[in-house]
């Protein structure tokens, strides 16, 4: 549970920008494209330390629990002291500190899951710190926008941050020690970095979490915004509606990491189950694009929830397929290439929204952008990556 409650505080530090956009936007005096650039600024580090392996060597070196914490500490640090800033330059070089300590954090989730978790049981545990990942940005929405509403976007970064250094706690005290957590005894067992990219598996997992990974970071850094803007909803109103929608995402994906337990538990093959969830979850998800066709609010808001809910049944299912592709022993640094590469859509999304907003003043082209990149999503899941079973090292 504390690794659940940890992915929840992760993306609400990610997602309190979004949150606060138009307010630091008119605070900063910023314009859309700059704040694009703070949205992606994030993930440059964020990726870059994925990719180049960084985070995955040290999580499969070093004490895992140890490194984890040390990393929490940072990011927490990161987001309290955005909170003082008062210049563009500043703030997002707190953002680049932010992506490097939050690097860490699912190289981490899936060293620990794969080396205590079997097979039929690995769907509903990484679908509750998904979960967690999708609530942060839930509460972060509904509580953010009306403290920034009430007190402004300063004092909800402080409080964000210097509150969340309290997890550090219960961490100290209950965090995983023993084996499967200590620096590997045989490093020679680790398959190197380049052994993994070789790998036509690891390479369409990559792609493919970049594609859906590009329609997540649309919704977590720009809804809001859109909401406010397009759609021209009170701060309060967009703060509902924005955590509906990532609440819907963390529900399906709880309840859709159990379904595809059971269902494995039952006999079905991981290859056959994972698929069927990633597959239909992120096909239905392009309902998106209706959302910014439809005018009336009615229709908009409940086209959107069923795109979430789709998109939770992929979310369930897609770090369970890492790990049974990887094995133990890889787990830490195939998360890191895959999450690392799939990221560099959190450079994208924000970017391209931001320039695509600025340029058309609209947000259609930007949903369009969305629905074809989960689309292509699914065609690598479904069928690029193979067989889901353990590869020969």
């Amino acid at each position: 549970m504390l690794l659940v409650f940890s992915g929840f505080l992760n993306y609400i530090d990610r997602t309190n920008l979004s949150v606060g956009a138009t307010d630091i936007q008119r605070d900063l005096n910023l314009t859309n494209y700059d704040l694009g650039l703070l949205g992606s600024g994030f993930f440059w580090t964020y990726a870059l330390c994925q990719l180049s392996g960084l985070a995955g060597w040290v999580v499969d070196r070093f004490n895992v629990s140890w490194v984890f914490a040390t990393a929490f500490f940072m990011w927490t640090a990161a987001t309290a002291v955005s909170g003082m800033a008062q210049v563009f330059s500043v703030f997002f070089a707190l953002r680049l500190l932010l992506g490097i300590g939050e690097s860490v954090a699912y190289p981490s989730y899936s060293r620990i899951l794969a080396n205590n978790f079997p097979e039929h049981h690995r769907g509903l545990a990484n679908a509750l710190i998904d979960a967690g990942t999708k609530s942060g940005p839930a509460l972060g929405a509904l509580l953010g926008g009306l403290m920034v509403k009430q007190y402004g976007w300063r004092p909800f970064f402080l409080g964000l941050g210097f509150g969340s250094l309290l997890w550090l706690v219960p961490w100290f005290a209950w965090m995983p020690r023993g084996k499967g957590v200590a620096a590997r005894e045989h490093h020679g067992d680790v398959p190197p970095i380049r052994a993994i990219i070789s790998k036509r598996p690891a390479m369409f997992s990559a792609i493919g979490l970049f594609c859906t990974n590009y329609f997540w970071y649309f919704l977590i850094t720009w809804l809001p915004a859109y909401m406010e803007k397009e759609r021209h909803f009170a701060k309060e109103r967009m703060a509902v509606f924005a955590s509906m929608a990532f609440l819907a995402v963390a529900a399906s994906a709880v309840c859709c990491g159990w379904l595809s337990d059971r269902w494995i538990a039952r006999g079905g093959t991981p290859t056959k189950v994972r698929k069927t969830f990633a597959g239909i979850g992120l096909t239905c998800s392009t309902i998106i694009l209706p959302v910014a066709i439809v005018q009336d609010d009615r229709i908009a808001m409940p086209l959107l929830m069923l795109s979430c809910l789709s998109f939770g049944a992929y979310t369930a299912n897609i770090f369970a397929i890492t790990q049974t592709l990887a094995g133990p022993r890889a787990s830490g640094k195939w998360t890191s290439f895959q999450n690392g590469f799939g990221n560099l859509a959190g450079v994208a999304a924000p970017w391209l929204t931001g320039w695509l907003v600025q340029t058309t003043h609209d947000f259609y082209l930007a949903f369009v952008v969305a629905a074809m990149m989960v689309l292509a999503g699914a065609g690598c899941f479904v069928f690029g990556i193979g067989r889901i079973q353990q590869v020969e090292w």
